[in-house]
């Protein structure tokens, strides 16, 4: 173990406090990108239940018969033309990130409404990317504390960019 006098310590400590809001954004922006992706993957694409999120009830019969009427494939919820699946994106901000949309339809599938069953994809791609994401974040504070040479030497502790499928 490496010995260090207390002038030492302080500096170490000094230059982790300004390396952790670098390594924490870092983090925040790669755990958004896999939770996106994630959600993104699961639009048109039956779910089971996934944690707190029920399994997607069948489309409605008249729902399929008026989406191939319209031109689009009879059996994928939530995918007709891609729009409401594209219209998910992130923004990182200070220690935060928020993985959303502004398409009004998306809030009315996650949510469902008195005529729609609920048909989870944000909060389903969020539960399933939870341990990656808690992984890609404890990664970020770690490195920052104690240095990528550290943790690449002494550590298990794989890089955020290594932690991306």
């Amino acid at each position: 173990m490496r010995e260090m006098t207390l002038s030492a310590f302080i500096a170490h400590v000094a230059r982790a406090t300004v390396e952790l809001d670098h390594y924490e954004h870092r983090a925040m922006e790669q755990a958004a990108r896999i939770v996106e992706r994630r959600a993104k993957a699961i639009v048109g694409h039956y779910q089971t239940d996934t944690g707190p999120f029920p399994a997607w009830a069948e489309l409605a019969d008249a729902t399929k018969a008026e989406r191939l009427a319209l031109g689009y494939t009879e059996n994928d919820p939530g995918l007709r033309s891609g729009g409401q699946r594209d219209s998910i994106g992130h923004k990182v901000g200070y220690r935060e990130a928020a993985i959303g949309s502004n398409d009004e339809h998306l809030v009315y599938f996650e949510l469902g409404t008195e005529r729609q069953p609920p048909r989870s994809v944000l909060g389903a791609a969020a539960h399933q990317t939870e341990k990656q994401v808690a992984e890609i974040v404890g990664s970020g504070v770690v490195r920052a504390l104690v240095g990528d040479e550290v943790v690449d030497r002494f550590l298990a502790i794989p890089s955020a960019e290594k932690l991306i499928p």
